[in-house]
C-alpha cells in the first residue's frame, strides 16, 4: 500500500560562502585539529597538525613525517617548506577526480622531489541538490541503525529515498529563494527494530519547514522546528 505524505515546504539551500584562510573549522565552529588533503595517481593524503606535516603517498609506500615548519602566505595561498616536503595550498576550487567532490583549495605537494596535484580543505556544498545522492547518519539526534540502508536521492524534478524502512518520493522545484518538495507518497511496511523509529522521526521532521545547511566535511544538516535534525553524508 502507499500513503500520501503532508506537502513539505523547505527553505533555500544556503548559498557557498567564500573560501578564506583561515584555520579549518569544524562543524562547531572550533578550529580543526588537522588540514587534510589527499590526491590521485597515484594516491596520496597529507595532513598538517599544527605540530606535523605527515604525508603519505604511492598509496601507502612512501611516508614523509616533518615538523610543521609554519605557514608563510603566499598568492591566494600558503606554503610549507622542509627538506624532504613543500606543500603549495591555494584558495581555488579543486575536484579530486574520483568523485562529484569540489574541494575549497588545490594542493600541490613536492614529496622527495616528486611532484603531485591535488585538493584540500573543506568540502565545497554541492551547486544544486539535482543529481545528488545521500545517506543518512543521524536522526533526531539519534545514529540511524546499521542494518537497516538509508537514502535520500535528488534526481531531476523528483526526491526519493528511505529512512530505515519504506520508500518515499515526490517532486520538488526550486523557486524564488525556496526548495518545495510534495506531495510525498511512501509504501507501507512495517519493519522490525529502529528502522520504524528513525523513518517516523524523519516523517515528523519533514512535516514542517526545514534548513539546509553544510558542515566543512560535506555533511548535510537538516534542521527543523525545535533544533531537530537529520544530518547526511553524501553517498560516493
Amino acid at each position: 500500500m502507499i500513503r500520501m505524505l503532508p506537502l513539505l515546504t523547505l527553505p533555500a539551500l544556503a548559498a557557498c560562502a567564500p573560501a578564506t584562510q583561515s584555520p579549518p573549522q569544524s562543524p562547531g565552529g572550533a578550529p580543526a585539529a588537522a588540514y587534510l588533503a589527499l590526491g590521485t595517481e597515484p594516491g596520496w593524503t597529507l595532513e598538517i597538525t599544527p605540530a606535523r606535516l605527515n604525508y603519505d603517498g604511492d598509496y601507502g609506500a612512501t611516508k614523509i613525517m616533518v615538523p610543521n615548519p609554519g605557514a608563510k602566505p603566499s598568492l591566494n595561498g600558503r606554503t610549507y617548506v622542509t627538506d624532504r616536503l613543500s606543500v603549495v595550498i591555494k584558495t581555488a576550487p579543486c575536484s579530486d577526480g574520483m568523485s562529484d567532490r569540489r574541494f575549497a583549495d588545490t594542493v600541490r605537494v613536492v614529496a622527495d622531489g616528486k611532484t603531485l596535484q591535488g585538493c584540500g580543505g573543506k568540502i565545497l556544498p554541492p551547486d544544486t541538490l539535482a543529481g545528488t545522492s545521500w545517506i543518512f547518519v543521524s536522526i533526531g539526534g539519534v545514529g540511524v541503525a546499521k542494518d537497516r540502508p538509508t537514502s535520500l536521492q535528488f534526481d531531476g524534478a523528483r526526491l526519493s529515498g528511505s529512512a530505515g524502512c519504506n520508500r518515499f518520493s515526490g517532486g520538488y522545484s526550486a523557486a524564488d529563494g525556496n526548495l518545495t518538495a510534495g506531495p510525498l507518497m511512501a509504501t507501507e511496511m512495517a519493519c522490525p527494530g529502529a528502522g520504524m523509529t528513525q523513518e517516523a522521526a524523519f516523517f515528523q521532521l519533514m512535516a514542517a519547514p526545514v534548513s539546509l545547511t553544510f558542515a566543512d566535511d560535506g555533511t548535510l544538516i537538516l534542521t527543523g522546528s525545535g533544533g531537530r535534525t537529520a544530518v547526511l553524508k553524501r553517498a560516493i
